[in-house]
């Protein structure tokens, strides 16, 4: 990863950090992208900010595009999208709001899709680019009031296969992680009787990121691995 301008979307949030933090000590120059307007105090203490890049939203192509803009006029190229940024939402078909599907439609795939569009035609201009994407385990099999989120992480599945079939000849490797349930505090507020033993932690889930991100996962283009943790 020495050197290599990696994109992390998402990057504020419990595991954008781990994932971003996972990739900087690997060597990557990491630029952490998210919705949040203010920089957390973390990166404003580091060299650079942090490369923090705050208040960009995704579900807007024009400014996503700009954002991938910006990447390349400050740091010269791009040569890997970690597209983490999204959002959960838990209720039942029947007693939820319909709008709720296009809402995860918009924080779960779109994102990934804006991010992978914009920076493609940089990706490709580099040799051993990638693109990782965090679906879900919920994308094989919704559980119930699972719907809407599942649906949105399956559809991230699906963007991944396809973009991967689009660009196999030409260099660009697009994988997707399949988590289980993460630990992080949000979790475990909302599930406070579970055994948070077994949960994937987000360190675990950036190893894996970070190995599809290297030369050793050159190979490997078009899947979803399932990340379980113990579960």
């Amino acid at each position: 990863m020495k050197d290599r301008i990696v994109i992390v979307t998402g990057a504020f949030g419990a595991l954008g950090r781990v994932v971003a933090d996972t990739l900087e000590a690997q060597g990557a120059r990491v630029v952490r992208v998210d919705a949040t307007t203010a920089t957390p105090q973390f990166l404003l203490d580091r060299p650079e900010g942090g490369r923090a890049m705050p208040g960009i939203d995704l579900t807007d192509y024009a400014a996503t595009q700009a954002m991938a803009a910006r990447v390349v006029a400050r740091e010269g190229a791009i040569d890997a999208l970690v597209n983490i940024a999204g959002g959960f939402r838990w209720e039942t078909v029947e007693a939820g709001d319909p709008a709720t599907w296009d809402l995860m439609h918009a924080l779960n795939l779109k994102t990934a899709l804006h991010a992978s569009k914009a920076c493609l035609p940089h990706l490709l201009a580099r040799d051993g680019a990638r693109i990782v994407n965090v679906g879900a385990a919920a994308a094989a099999k919704a559980g119930g009031g699972m719907g809407a989120y599942a649906a949105s992480k399956s559809a991230v599945l699906r963007l991944t296969e396809a973009l991967a079939e689009e660009t196999k000849e030409r260099g660009l490797n697009v994988n997707a992680v399949l988590p289980g349930i993460i630990d992080t505090p949000a979790n475990r507020a909302d599930m406070p009787a579970a055994d948070t033993s077994r949960w994937v932690t987000p360190q675990a889930l950036a190893d894996v990121v970070a190995f599809l991100l290297s030369d050793a996962a050159r190979a490997i283009t078009g899947v979803g691995i399932p990340v379980m943790g113990r579960l």
